[in-house]
């Protein structure tokens, strides 16, 4: 039976105190620009912070969200955007779509069926489109607030590479991001046992320590990172 992991209102306050995090919300958003299309369809949208800023850069934009009261309130949010269609989607689902391409930020390591997930999203978009994932790294760093939030899972470059592939999708490009992220929250999670929200944790995260590490990661890939980032194709 599908069903959404974790406490949702944790999540909720988690993706809550991370939409202050503006500089590491917008490094995120530009990974996936590049290969969106002209009509993309989010998967899990949560408050629709990602959903806003992307639809601004493409002509339609698709924001999905399984959990009731957070699609409540991503629609009140998105009806003043008159190019985002808002609605409901849980996956492993059946239906089709034509979508320029699935794009997924956090929401696959919720889901217990994640080789099924990923075969959903490959049957939304058309032939050629681009299934665009961010997800947690290194199951080491599983702890206390992955749980709460219903993670099932964190991956590695390897264990993304073969889910992907058993789902029949073909990897363009994948790479950690956020080196210095998965230092900080292991530490902060684990270790001291901490909860990402807003406050004086993530503002001198954002403020000082991410634009470090991104400036560092334009220049050479890291070797590891708090997130793996891929971007597939539903083969021709």
């Amino acid at each position: 039976m599908t069903r959404i992991n974790g406490d949702q209102q944790i999540q909720s306050d988690v993706l809550e105190g991370l939409a202050t995090a503006v500089n590491h919300r917008r490094w995120f958003v530009q990974l996936a620009v590049p290969y969106l299309g002209d009509d993309p369809i989010e998967i899990g949208s949560g408050l629709g912070d990602y959903a806003l800023e992307w639809s601004a850069q493409v002509p339609r934009f698709t924001a999905t969200e399984a959990d009731a009261d957070r699609l409540v309130a991503l629609k009140e949010r998105m009806a003043d955007h008159p190019t985002v269609e808002v609605r409901e989607m849980l996956l492993p689902a059946t239906e089709e779509g034509s979508h320029s391409a699935v794009v997924s930020f956090n929401v696959l390591e919720h889901i217990d069926d994640h080789v099924g997930a990923l075969r959903s999203m490959a049957r939304l978009v058309r032939p050629g489109g681009a299934v665009i994932l961010i997800v947690p790294a290194f199951p080491f760093a599983l702890g206390p607030v992955d749980v709460a939030t219903g993670h099932v899972r964190r991956y590695t470059k390897k264990s993304m590479a073969a889910a992907m592939t058993e789902a029949g999708l073909t990897i363009e490009k994948m790479h950690y991001a956020n080196a210095l992220g998965l230092i900080g929250y292991y530490a902060a999670t684990s270790v001291f046992k901490l909860t990402p929200k807003e406050g004086a944790m993530v503002k001198v995260y954002d403020t000082l320590v991410l634009p470090v590490t991104k400036l560092m990661e334009t220049i050479v890939r890291p070797p590891f990172g708090q997130s793996v980032f891929v971007v597939a194709r539903r083969p021709v």
